[in-house]
């Protein structure tokens, strides 16, 4: 009887495949209602402000226009734009190179030390980063410790102006953004097979041949997304700038944050943060085909 049913059935042909209830969508309505809410309405604001005019009070004025973008191409405005890229860059480049080290060592350590380590790391995030950049200021200002110390030890005999310069500023970048760059290579290393490099060094393969050909492919993936992480929001950043750089080298965040309050042009400082969404998402497509390539 048995071998009679399963010969209908297969002479009945596959069954009809069953459909997915509402179930699954029921679970995802609510990321989905909150990116509508926080991410795809406020974009959407943001672009119709940024084609609108403002009147002499400083109200937004609903009329379509092209002069906050063709004033925004104004080479005063690239020029801020450039030096906001060339901190993001630099803090980039820098979080990267201590940060590698450091997520390697922590991905090849023992379990036990291995979350003490990650604690470590993420103590920073317990307090605010506002509360982070003050103690900055603190220690780099004129009567600060670290001049104080310099004094002391007769390094110097004057006070050094570490603030309101771009030192002061990349300091606070990579400070408050090294995590974010540790974080995702740890990730990476943690799943390194250790028998690949094992068979690398049984093939005669020096350390640096090994890192360059085997753990440092393997590990892409995690410093692509620690690079976004880092570089996407270092170029909006205003409030670190503001503070450690006082306002003379200015920022698009900064610019935007007072075409917003103090100057009161909306519209604008709407044009600004859409060309600097463009860039977030051109760095994300030039991430994901940069990472395409490498895995063909």
């Amino acid at each position: 009887m048995a071998v009679t049913a399963a010969a209908a059935a297969l002479a009945a042909g596959p069954s009809p495949q069953r459909r997915a209830g509402l179930g699954p969508w029921f679970a995802v309505t609510p990321m989905l209602g909150w990116l509508a809410l926080f991410v795809i309405v406020p974009t959407l604001m943001l672009l119709v402000i940024s084609f609108c005019e403002r009147d002499g009070l400083g109200r937004i004025v609903y009329s379509f226009t092209f002069e906050n973008y063709t004033r925004a191409f104004d080479w005063k405005w690239l020029k801020i734009l450039g030096i906001s890229v060339w901190y993001a860059f630099l803090t980039t480049a820098i979080c990267l190179v201590l940060g590698y080290p450091v997520a390697y060592f922590i991905g090849r350590s023992s379990e036990r030390v291995r979350g003490l380590l990650i604690m470590l790391v993420m103590i920073p995030f317990w307090t605010s980063f506002l509360i982070r950049t003050y103690a900055w200021i603190s220690i780099l200002s004129q009567d600060g410790l670290l001049n104080a110390l310099l004094m002391t030890l007769q390094i110097t005999s004057a006070p050094i102006g570490f603030m309101y310069t771009p030192f002061a500023v990349i300091l606070g970048l990579v400070y408050n953004f090294l995590p974010f760059m540790i974080l995702p290579i740890y990730t990476s290393v943690e799943k390194l097979d250790g028998s690949l490099i094992e068979a690398a060094y049984d093939l005669g393969a020096r350390p640096a041949r090994v890192f360059s050909k085997v753990v440092l492919p393997l590990t892409q993936p995690g410093m692509a997304a620690g690079i976004l992480l880092v570089f996407v929001p270092a170029i909006a950043m205003f409030a670190i700038t503001n503070l450690m750089g006082g306002g003379a080298n200015p920022t698009i965040g900064e610019v935007i944050q007072n075409q917003f309050t103090k100057a009161r042009n909306q519209p604008f400082g709407a044009a600004l943060g859409v060309l600097l969404l463009a860039i977030f998402i051109l760095s994300l497509w030039l991430s994901s085909k940069f990472r395409r390539s490498e895995q063909e």
